[in-house]
């Protein structure tokens, strides 16, 4: 075998710069010179960029309306509940955050996975008899969409696919096709309040399916799940062993009347990671803290799931450390009154767009039971001047300064979607906008003269 040569081109003294080249062969190499490789610059973006698709941005970046100028914008489209500044988090959240700063105590880095004394709240407060929880089933995130991306990350390999609801938060799609995954979509029922459509759901597992995404409460529908149903959803899972990605970043936003049931509180048989997080019933988005609860009480994860979201959570050095330091206090210290009073002024918004727009010819809003959303049918019959949901929501932009979202980003066409989280007032002029609209472009559907003339 030939040894190894170490050549420090440069005669005499030193050089400024040291030149070391490993050789292996025995012969000599000279510098600059790289076997089968053309010294040219040919810089491309990766495959992963790519794959890197987000349909909310490619959608509204390419609207080339621009909105009425002689009407105020409303816009009921971007799912942050601080826009308008009409919904403020609690002041024991803000003081929690200033006396973490002040404490001096949050300023390094703090493990990947987050803080042990940060976890062990969250714990804490999600621990129940039915889903029990410990420090160890908790990891820490940059809010949770970078949940869901360790979740999908360590669960499924490219060329896998997950199965992911339809209508759906875009999210899932985006990242799973930047790591190659394939998604397959099940259907959400509207006339039966966004319930899945079980038989289609199972009929798309096979045996490349890494997992099951359940978003409850639901980002776009405003839906809640029923018990029944959640373990309706379960028994697919178990009867094909294929764990859940809960997504319940809206966990405990219900309306009265509705109850919110954990998924993990459901199943001891069935492996779940659910991903939460502080930015919506926190009301702070841009804190970007969320977190993964690992429910494994039959050891399927075993170690290395675990030790795979350690690992990926070693990237990116998990959440702001000023936030976990605040975290014991925001956990413990928000009083009820606040959850109840966001809770009610969701409600009495989403009882109000839907009637609202229940009355206007031509649209068929779902009645949502939580979160901050509410999805609304177009029936394109009676508007044949638009070709679909995208070309109805920019003439509605472009002649109301009303900006709702079409549910093409959704995968869902021919609706839309409206965010409930806008003050009252602008709520009912929206509204009133969206019926002007409506009227305006309402055309009777070939042999429905009947309802027309009513």
């Amino acid at each position: 075998m030939d040894p190894y040569v170490i050549q420090m081109n440069g005669t005499g003294n030193l050089p400024s710069v040291l030149d070391v080249h490993v050789n292996i062969s025995g012969r000599s190499s000279a510098p600059g010179k790289t076997k089968g490789r053309k010294a040219r610059w040919s810089v491309r973006p990766s495959d992963m960029s790519n794959k890197t698709f987000n349909p909310i941005r490619a959608i509204v970046d390419n609207m080339k309306v621009k909105p009425n100028p002689n009407k105020t914008m409303i816009s009921l489209s971007i799912g942050d509940p601080t826009v308008f500044g009409n919904l403020p988090t609690d002041p024991e959240v803000t003081q929690a955050m200033k006396d973490a700063l002040d404490s001096g105590k949050y300023n390094g880095y703090a493990p990947s996975t987050g803080y042990l004394s940060s976890r062990e709240e969250v714990a804490s407060y999600y621990h129940c008899p039915e889903a029990p929880l410990e420090a160890k089933d908790v990891i820490l995130t940059s809010g949770c969409s970078q949940a869901i991306e360790l979740c999908l990350a360590v669960l499924a390999n490219s060329g896998q696919n997950i199965l992911v609801p339809r209508p759906g938060f875009s999210l899932y799609k985006t990242l799973a096709e930047s790591m190659g995954i394939e998604v397959k979509f099940y259907n959400l029922l509207p006339e039966k309040s966004w319930k899945v459509d079980l038989k289609q759901l199972e009929s798309l597992i096979d045996e490349k399916t890494a997992c099951l995404i359940v978003n409850n409460p639901s980002n776009p529908c405003g839906s809640v799940f029923s018990k029944s149903h959640l373990q309706k959803i379960l028994a697919v899972a178990e009867r094909h062993c294929v764990p859940i990605l809960a997504d319940e970043i809206y966990g405990d936003m219900v309306f009265s009347g509705c109850k919110y049931k954990p998924l993990a509180t459901l199943s001891t048989n069935v492996p779940i990671l659910s991903c939460g997080g502080l930015a919506k019933r926190w009301l702070v988005p841009g804190w970007r803290l969320g977190w993964i609860l690992i429910h494994d009480r039959r050891d399927i994860f075993g170690n290395e799931i675990r030790d795979g979201l350690v690992k990926l959570s070693q990237r990116i050095l998990g959440p702001c450390t000023l936030v976990q330091g605040a975290l014991k206090s925001i956990l413990r210290r928000t009083p009820q009154e606040f959850y109840h009073k966001i809770l009610s002024f969701l409600k009495s918004n989403a009882d109000l767009c839907y009637g609202a727009l229940a009355a206007i010819p031509g649209l068929r809003p779902v009645l949502p039971s939580g979160a901050m959303y509410l999805m609304v049918e177009i029936e394109m019959e009676h508007f044949p001047e638009f070709e679909n949901d995208v070309e109805f929501t920019e003439r509605l932009l472009a002649e109301q300064s009303v900006h709702c979202l079409p549910a093409t980003c959704f995968e869902y066409p021919n609706f839309f979607r409206v965010v409930i989280t806008v003050p009252e007032v602008m709520m009912l002029e929206a509204c009133s906008r969206i019926q002007e609209f409506c009227e305006q472009h309402y055309n009777c559907a070939e042999g429905s003269q009947e309802e027309c003339d009513k």
